[in-house]
């Protein structure tokens, strides 16, 4: 028995096949304890019958948004230690001459380095000695850290001295992530950033989905989790390396919304997703696939392992509505998740998306949630009511928030459309989440969108999309010479046989795809091919 479960800020949505039909399940999410849900998911629907488990998982992405990951010790070669605070060049906003950068995830009396150097060609031109070893652990178990990310310079050319480095340090007992097992590739912000997101997220990974992994193996059940690629790994793996995970549940959603538009006949696609947190949104073309990308940005901290190239905004359905001190109309990114929830929940007291929709006549409720879970809609107009300010009536303050909301999500699509010259009429909006058929109509008039697809299953579509993923394993490394066919065929099969064994540890038959960076003589960015 398959199961795939994706557990959001407010619901947590379950897909699984039964006697070669889908059913689905869908329960509130726990966010004090996020396995929690997952655990009574699968009891209810397994009933104690071997399974395998696919999840889709917002743990990583909430530490990392809320900032509320690891105490990390960032260690590099010496000279480089505030790589991860100076970063690019270029300023987010160019013009805001208030903007403040956002802190590293490693404040500076974290960050150590270690006096050893490697040449760009892979040549040892210092290597740490015992002394230096000796001096880096003490000053390192001195400060207590949770978490160590090590990412030396050069490491990916030749990981001799970063693998010395990482011998010494496994030795105090707290997760290690490593540059060079986890993104072996050149540029050393870009790279450091992502082992020090990794490090930042791994000790609450790791506690979270090996207790879980354990769980589920005792009941004889398997753990697989998403990726923020498209693809399934195993739990050992996501613990390993979280910063893969990142966009996990997301994914999902454009994997299903894909499969959903192909089955319909629709080649070219604008994916909606408007759960109770947030929303994503995407542009996919199945003549070229899934777009990922390896420049992508969390809270303007570089990411770059392969993520699906989706844009978030801080609006869903739970997303909290009021008005700021200039008295202006407010919706979001602050959500009442699943605790206490909207207003018509029964338990939170200030109005949010949802509310708006109930009070005005878009949400039936008596059949939310096919009916198992009945809404007040007269708690909410209470609340409404009393929030409204200085508007005449509470429909005129539940209509703004609901246009407010439909900008927000509107500018969103025009990101990954109309910025990249991309025509939305070219396009049909495949709308899904909890919330994002209400939405959908609105948003298509606006940006004139000709056609909208709605899932049978919208609140459970992202599940969906977990469940019908391939096990996908991403492996890169950064060799600088000029084509040469021989020299890359020598490079790829060392990845693919690095691949294929672990396919067949996972006892599956895998096939390679092989993609290259590749740049003219003189040029600063490269063009995958």
């Amino acid at each position: 028995m398959r199961i795939a479960i994706d557990t959001g800020g407010t619901f947590t949505d379950c897909v699984f096949t039964s006697g070669g039909s889908l059913e689905i399940l869908k329960l509130p999410s726990t966010p004090a304890d996020p396995g929690a849900a997952v655990w009574k998911a699968v009891t209810q629907i397994s009933g104690g019958r071997e399974s395998e488990i696919r999840h889709g998982t917002t743990v990583g992405t909430n530490a990392l948004l809320e900032r509320k990951g690891a105490r990390v010790a960032f260690v590099t070669t010496s000279g480089f230690e505030d790589t991860i605070a100076i970063g690019r060049q270029a300023r987010p906003k160019l013009y805001d001459l208030f903007f403040t950068k956002e802190s590293p995830l490693s404040p500076e009396e974290l960050r150590f380095g270690v006096s050893e150097r490697t040449a760009p060609d892979g040549s040892i031109l210092c290597s740490p000695s015992e002394t230096e070893l000796a001096r880096l652990k003490a000053a390192v178990a001195a400060l207590s850290p949770e978490s160590i990310a090590v990412s030396l310079l050069f490491s990916f050319a030749n990981p001799a001295n970063e693998k010395v480095v990482v011998e010494t340090l496994r030795s105090l007992g707290v997760p290690v992530s490593v540059s060079h097992e986890i993104l072996p590739e050149f540029r050393e912000y870009e790279r450091g950033s992502t082992i020090l997101i990794n490090a930042y997220l791994a000790p609450k990974m790791q506690h979270y989905l090996e207790g879980l992994d354990a769980a589920l193996r005792r009941a004889g059940s398997r753990l697989h989790v998403m990726q923020s690629s498209g693809g399934i790994i195993p739990a050992s793996i996501a613990a390993r390396e979280p910063v893969r995970t990142i966009l996990s549940g997301p994914a999902g959603g454009v994997v299903g919304a894909l499969a959903i538009a192909k089955t319909a006949g629709f080649s070219r696609i604008l994916t909606f997703d408007m759960g109770g947190t947030s929303t994503d949104v995407a542009l996919v073309d199945s003549a070229k696939g899934l777009r990922t990308t390896t420049e992508s940005q969390i809270m303007s901290l570089p990411v770059a392992v392969p993520m699906l190239d989706i844009h978030t905004v801080g609006a869903g359905g739970g997303s909290l509505a009021g008005f700021d001190r200039g008295g202006a109309l407010k919706v979001g990114p602050q959500s009442a998740g699943a605790d206490p929830g909207p207003t018509c929940y029964g338990r939170g007291e200030q109005p949010t998306v949802t509310d708006a929709n109930l009070v005005l006549g878009r949400l039936d409720a008596e059949w939310f949630l096919g009916g198992g879970m009945p809404l007040d809609r007269d708690r909410a107009a209470r609340y409404l009511d009393a929030s409204r300010g200085n508007l005449r009536d509470l429909e005129t303050f539940a209509e703004g928030i609901i246009r407010l909301a439909d900008s927000h999500m509107q500018k969103a699509l025009r990101t990954i459309s109309v910025e990249q010259g991309h025509d939305p009429r070219d396009f049909v909006l495949v709308s899904f989440g909890g919330a994002g058929p209400l939405h959908a109509c609105a948003l298509a008039r606006a940006l004139q969108i000709p056609k909208v697809l709605v899932p049978r299953m919208p609140g459970a579509l992202s599940a969906y999309g977990i469940l019908i993923s391939d096990v996908v394993r991403d492996y890169s490394r950064t060799v600088m010479l000029r084509p040469s066919d021989s020299a890359l065929a020598h490079h790829f099969e060392n990845l693919e046989s690095a691949g294929h064994a672990a396919m067949q540890a996972e006892r599956l038959a895998g096939s390679a795809a092989r993609f290259v960076d590749v740049r003219y003589s003189g040029q600063g960015y490269e063009l995958t091919v």
